[in-house]
Parts: C-alpha cells; structure tokens; sequence
C-alpha cells in the first residue's frame, strides 16, 4: 500500500484530494496532512510516507525548499509537486530540487492515481503537455556543457540513443519499436543510463540531457 502525504495550504483542496484517494484504498492511502512547507518536512520525518503530493505556493517555506529539503534528507519519500501553467517556473526549480515528477493540478483524477503509483513505483511522472515547453523555456537556464560531462563519454553508442529517446519522452514501449528491442531490454539499458549518469528517474535524466546539448 502506497502511504501518500498532502501538502496544500488550502483545506478544501486537502479534503478534494484525501477523498479522492480514500475511494481508491487499493492504490493509495493518506497517512497525514500538512498546510506549510516547514511542517511537510516535520511530517515527512515522522510518518515517512511513500509519495509526499506537494503544493507550490504556501506561506512561509514554499514546496521547493520543502522538496529540498525532504530530498536532501535522504529518506526513502518522493516528492510529487502540482502545479498550474502560470507556475512553470516552479515546478522546473521544484525539479532541479529533487522532485519526482509534477502534475497539473487540473489532471484527471485517474491521471493523478497513476502518478502517485509511478513516483511510489521509482518512476517519474511528467504532464506530457507540459514538459517539452517547460524545459524548452528554461533551458537557457541550464549549465549547457555541449559533450563536455565526462558522464557522456561513459555511455554506449544504444545507451545514449536510449537517453536521447528519454529526453524526447517516450516510454520504454516507445523506445522499444523505435530501436527494435525487447521492453525487457529497454528497461535494463534506461537502469545503465540512469546509473552512469547519476540521474534518480526519468526527469533528471531528461534534465541531463538538456544540460549536455543532446536535447533541444
């Protein structure tokens, strides 16, 4: 059973998303709540939920730090961070924090129960109509290196095609028929690329590759 914590400032949108999750007790199960980033960090501490779903924008620490700091604690919680399309500069600060991944808030309930098991699973959850343009617009704020990360130099000539596939955000069924390889497959070699590049999921590795000059 996958333990999620909700972090909004807002009660009403707390309650929208624990009965959302109670009606579906065979995916998740909220095991507290908190309305500030500070007390995320307290209760992420104490109840070491599997997902924490964090909001952005909240008084005092926001769900950046908050991600930060959960992240750096180095516990076993993923941190989901919602967000709308005026906010896209946070949820890309809220990646580079340690986030696994971000939704939009008007996602599908079911879109939203898919991410939660995703990030709990080790995978990374992207909106797909957001990621392109998100990290498009922000990549002028990377540290582009062009080849220069010695990362680089470690991979195959099929495991940075398998990287590039991943920056494009397809999913290892995609990458599959694209290189013509088993799934099984695929899965061992995105494992390689994350090891060899140091990259947690998906979405640092997307991030990296952005970084290096193999995406754009």
């Amino acid at each position: 059973m996958t333990g999620v914590l909700i972090v909004d400032d807002q009660p009403l949108q707390r309650m929208g998303f624990r009965m959302l999750l109670e009606s579906r007790p065979d995916i998740a199960t909220v095991v507290g709540e908190a309305g500030t980033g500070s007390e995320a960090v307290r209760r992420t501490a104490d109840l070491s939920p599997d997902v924490v779903l964090m909001d952005v924008r909240m008084p005092g620490m926001d769900g950046i730090e908050a991600t930060r700091r959960i992240v750096a604690a180095g516990g076993r919680s993923r941190v989901l961070v919602l967000t709308t399309f005026d906010l896209d500069e946070y949820a890309f600060a809220a990646l580079r924090a340690g986030a696994s991944g971000f939704l939009l808030k008007d996602a599908l309930p079911e879109e939203l129960l898919v991410g939660i098991r995703a990030v709990a699973a080790g995978d990374a959850i992207v909106a797909p109509r957001l990621t392109r343009r998100l990290l498009d617009a922000h990549t002028h704020r990377l540290a582009v290196h062009h080849e220069s990360d010695p990362r680089l130099a470690t991979l195959t000539d099929r495991e940075r095609q398998v990287l590039n596939a991943i920056a494009e955000g397809l999913s290892n069924s995609e990458i599959a028929e694209r290189l013509t390889l088993s799934e099984s497959t695929v899965k061992t070699h995105v494992g390689r690329v994350l090891a060899k590049i140091n990259a947690r999921d998906r979405v640092h590795a997307v991030i990296f590759a952005y970084a290096a000059g193999l995406a754009g």
